[in-house]
């Protein structure tokens, strides 16, 4: 009977011994554990988060923003345009086939696209200054008032200064069909620095606008979303480098004693008696 009640104890406290490594080693509750942030810890990561999304979203779009939009901006400003339109009529057309013969297009729906098929429109334009009156608006119109008038050189016509756009701003086949008709007369602006480069349409105020929203605002929002991000999480405080006065090697010069007569002669006597003492070996 001992034995047996004495193997039912060892059972009893084996299975308790599993029990509790059980319950160590089971996961511990998370709520249990749970830490709660301070508003601070809150307001850091949500400020940390916005900003770097703001950052790296305004720094992105500048990829794509600057080729499509703002470097056609600058470069039609660069030329030089006249600002009041003048009139231009449209000499010859010619619808040409390969790469080799299409190094540049009237319109091009597509800027990274090879050239397989172009049109090229050649003009002439009045380069005096006119006033156009609101009133003309057909071919005949502007044809008896522009008769009397001396035209200039053949000049190329393009949709934009790229000459090459994306639907629905820039649709060919309309550009082409409208413009591309010989002894077709409509507006038109011609630049004073390369008087062979023709636009059907120029805006100053608009290319300046393009330039700012396009390129300005989201290059101030990368800069200041960065600056705030490094005074957030970095210390970007000038500090003095002060190595180099720790390093320096001390230079002090030696303390200089009081080196009168009666120092000296205190000194001596103070030695005199060591000195007879002393007797060295024989």
């Amino acid at each position: 009977m001992r034995s047996g009640s004495s193997e039912l104890l060892l059972e009893q406290q084996q299975q308790e011994l599993r029990l509790r490594k059980i319950r160590e080693l089971a996961p511990k509750k998370k709520n249990g554990n749970r830490r709660f942030r301070s508003w601070r810890e809150r307001a850091r990561f949500y400020g940390t988060s916005t900003l770097a999304f703001f950052s790296v979203t305004a720094g992105a779009s500048l990829l794509f923003l600057v080729p499509l939009y703002v470097d056609p901006a600058i470069s039609t400003l660069s030329h030089d345009f006249i600002e009041k339109p003048t009139l231009c009529t449209t000499t010859r057309r010619e619808d040409l086939v390969g790469i080799f013969n299409c190094s540049w297009s009237s319109c091009r729906e597509g800027c990274t696209s090879d050239l397989y098929r172009c049109v090229h429109i050649y003009v002439t334009f009045v380069e005096q200054n006119i006033t156009i009156p609101e009133n003309m608006t057909t071919a005949a119109d502007y044809s008896n008032f522009t008769s009397d008038m001396e035209q200039s050189d053949e000049a190329t016509l393009l949709v934009n200064i790229k000459g090459c756009g994306y639907p629905p701003s820039v649709t060919c086949k309309n550009f082409n069909g409208y413009y591309g008709i010989e002894g077709a007369i409509f507006p038109c602006f011609y630049s004073r620095k390369n008087k062979t480069v023709v636009l059907t349409s120029y805006n100053h105020d608009d290319q300046v606008a393009v330039i700012i929203h396009f390129f300005a605002v989201p290059f101030v929002i990368t800069v200041i979303s960065s600056i705030a991000l490094c005074i957030m999480h970095c210390d970007c405080r000038c500090k003095k480098d002060r190595s180099h006065r720790r390093n320096r090697p001390q230079c002090r010069r030696p303390r200089i004693e009081n080196l009168s007569d009666t120092s000296i002669s205190t000194r001596v006597d103070m030695l005199t008696p060591a000195i007879e003492v002393y007797k060295p070996p024989l």
